[in-house]
């Protein structure tokens, strides 16, 4: 889905950042850069949660 993220160097996220904080000012930056890496945080924790309990169903042998 977020392929395309490979693709970017960081030469892109330099200027990514700066249009941002041209556009938010810099609080608003930091502020958006911490919520954003609390959201993939609480992704990958519920990702990890489901993959294990699909795991453990598996291994009980409970069907679909």
């Amino acid at each position: 889905m977020f392929d395309f993220l490979k693709n970017i160097g960081p030469t892109e996220i330099i200027i990514i950042v700066l249009i941002l904080v041209i556009l938010f000012g810099a609080k608003a930056a930091v502020k958006l850069g911490k919520a954003s890496g609390e959201a993939v945080k609480e992704l990958k924790t519920v990702k990890k949660t489901f993959s294990d309990a699909v795991k453990d169903d598996d291994e009980k042998g409970v069907s679909k």
